[in-house]
């Protein structure tokens, strides 16, 4: 096999806890108000996981809206994330959490029950607090910066990302890569980089423009400029048009993020089919491979439970090849 011409992907599946956020960002497809959308219950999840466990999954992505860190209901919702990812390795999966910015005890708690993490930077430009960001607190550069280094601190192995095209210049994008790439330079635990395009919704207030393919084509060529070459850049193959996938790959984007029935953040973009993406790749020359949400050489920094985990999903992925 040629592994120069290998691009992988996460065989997922997303649980949302809760859709209610206390950000409103005038882009997202996602939100409800506080209050507005009723808890996963512990029953259902399982119910979901359960009919899962034959049919490939290996990753459950645990993806929620925001309860406000000052919310008397944050403890509860907290807890609920851990016990979601309690479940899920129950069920023999590998929790990957990204619930928006967590305090460093959030972190260090969830640590144990997942084998890896991530938030997305999105862009470290202070005009968006006054655009977009308007009415999002989380969204603030220095608390989405802090969560990278809280997790370097922690050894937890971490993906993040940028929403390109809510109204950055190339300066600004820019400055959020490098701002990313000094810190996996200090700490060497970031996992990958998503460049997701932003592609318009159906619920969103904002109704921008979209981001261009060729945008996305030099952005990608900037990134594996920037970026640490032990960085993995990461495109999500349902909102990049199937005419440029290759050419994305051929620009130095190697993932394509974790697949699975539904994306929950953009519902209007279905997620491509497996066998259908595998067999439009083969024909440009790339090999479509499952991996696991943590690469190989972050194994160490798991605790024991963890690892074991990983090695027997290793050792079952390595046997179908």
């Amino acid at each position: 096999m040629d592994f120069a011409k290998t691009v992988t992907y996460s065989p997922a599946y997303t649980l949302v806890p809760t859709y209610e956020c206390f950000n409103r960002c005038s882009y997202c497809n996602f939100r409800a108000d506080p209050g507005k959308s009723p808890w996963l219950t512990l029953t259902d999840a399982e119910t979901q996981l359960r009919s899962l466990q034959h049919q490939g999954v290996i990753e459950i992505l645990i993806l929620s809206g925001e309860v406000h860190p000052h919310s008397d209901r944050r403890s509860l919702w907290f807890q609920h994330i851990y016990d979601l990812c309690e479940l899920a390795l129950s069920l023999g999966f590998l929790p990957h959490t990204n619930v928006g910015p967590l305090s460093l005890v959030e972190m260090e708690r969830l640590k144990t029950v997942n084998v890896s993490m991530g938030l997305m930077v999105e862009q470290v430009t202070p005009t968006l607090l006054q655009t977009v960001h308007r009415h999002a607190p989380s969204k603030l550069p220095a608390l989405r910066l802090q969560q990278l280094a809280q997790a370097g601190e922690l050894q937890i192995p971490f993906t993040t990302g940028l929403l390109l095209g809510i109204g950055e210049t190339e300066a600004e994008r820019w400055q959020t890569l490098e701002a990313i790439a000094q810190s996996h330079q200090r700490w060497g635990h970031i996992q990958e980089v998503i460049l997701q395009p932003y592609s318009p919704g159906e619920t969103e207030a904002w109704a921008g423009a979209a981001f261009s393919p060729q945008q996305l084509l030099e952005t990608i060529t900037l990134a594996r400029r920037i970026l640490p070459s032990d960085i993995v850049l990461q495109i999500p193959p349902n909102l990049v048009p199937r005419s440029h996938l290759s050419a994305c790959l051929d620009a130095g984007a190697r993932d394509l993020g974790g697949i699975g029935p539904h994306d929950e953040v953009n519902p209007a973009y279905p997620h491509p089919i497996n066998v259908e993406l595998a067999s439009d790749l083969s024909k440009a020359g790339w090999t479509l491979m499952p991996r696991l949400p943590i690469y190989p050489h972050y194994d160490e920094w798991l605790a024991k439970a963890l690892k074991d985990a990983v090695e027997r999903w290793r050792e079952r992925i390595e046997g179908k090849r």
